[in-house]
This record gives C-alpha cells, structure tokens and sequence, in this order.
C-alpha cells in the first residue's frame, strides 16, 4: 500500500473511531475531505486488516452505512461493561411485538393485536421509548390508525444494513405473518 493510501486509510479509521454512528462514504468523504473513491479504498484496506485473526474489532455495515464495532465473538466478555444492550433489554412480548413490526411495516396497532391477540399498547409504548420504532404515516381505512415501522436505531441494535438484511422467515413462520384476507 503506498505511503498516502496509508495515511488516509489511517484518517478514516481515526473518523471511525470518534463517531458514535455509522457514516456513509459521503458522510466519511465530507468529514475527511478526501474523495469518495479514496474512502472506499480506505474502507476496504480497514476491513481487510480487520478480518485478521489478531483484530478485536471489525469493519460493521449497520443503519445505511460503516462503524468499527467489536467483533461478536468477543461481545460477551465485552457487554456488561460496555453494551448499551445491557440496560436495553426488551420482555419476550416486547421482542415478540417487534418482530411483528419489522417482518410486515408499516403496521397498525390493530393488526399487531390480530397477531398477538392482547392489546400491544404497552409495547408500542416501551418499543417507542427505546427507538426501535417509528411511526410511519396513517392507514388509508376508516379512522386512519396510525403504522408503525422499525428505526436506524434497530438496524443498528441488531447489526442489519438495512430491513432486507433480516433472516428469512421459514415457511411455517411465514404464515404467522398474513392477515386475514391477505393472499
């Protein structure tokens, strides 16, 4: 690698490393003012350092654009001290409730409950709270209920670059994920 590629590369790690939230390559090329070709060269020389086996942390893609993260084999010594997950913790019924958001939004209130068959008040409240979730516009029904749809913030929590990302539902589960009248 030449000395400039270097010492660009080493620029973008430092950007990296102070932001708390993950830049795109344009966010990267206007902070460093380098050109966005120069950023992706740089991003793919940190990532390829960061998939050798003396790394401790890794090059992660989450929320539309890169953070340096610690790699997951070493997040369970690391997450008492460190995680923000530890104090984030949601209820089965709470991860249930977001999974129901995330796998069919935007979604109303109402068809969380024909899912789960209890209110889901509590939940949307508490998913609310701690930015999983958004509200995301007004059906176009009678009394137009408000949708409900998963955040950055979730992208970022669950290490997903974007909605696409999440695991595909096996057959019998998907199902659980039609409402009536829905073919």
């Amino acid at each position: 690698m030449e000395n400039n590629l270097l010492k660009e590369t080493a620029l973008i790690e430092a950007i990296l490393f102070m932001e708390s939230e993950p830049l795109d390559e344009a966010g990267l090329s206007r902070i460093s003012g380098l050109s966005r070709d120069i950023v992706k060269e740089a991003l793919v020389q940190l990532d390829e350092r960061y998939t050798m086996a003396d790394s401790g942390i890794e090059l992660v893609q989450t929320g539309g654009g890169v953070q340096l993260s610690p790699k997951k084999v070493y997040w369970e010594n690391l997450k008492d001290r460190y995680g923000k997950r530890n104090e984030g913790k949601i209820s089965r019924a709470a991860m249930e409730t977001l999974s129901i958001i995330a796998y069919s939004q935007p979604i109303t209130k109402a068809e969380i409950k024909d899912y789960r068959n209890v209110s889901p008040d509590g939940m949307i409240y508490l998913l609310l709270e701690k930015g999983l979730i958004r509200e995301t516009g007004k059906k176009d029904v009678p009394g137009k209920p408000v949708q409900y749809g998963t955040t950055k913030e979730f992208l970022k929590q669950f290490r997903l670059n974007s909605i696409a990302d999440l695991p595909k539902l096996k057959e019998s589960d998907l199902d659980r994920f039609e409402l009536e009248g829905e073919a």
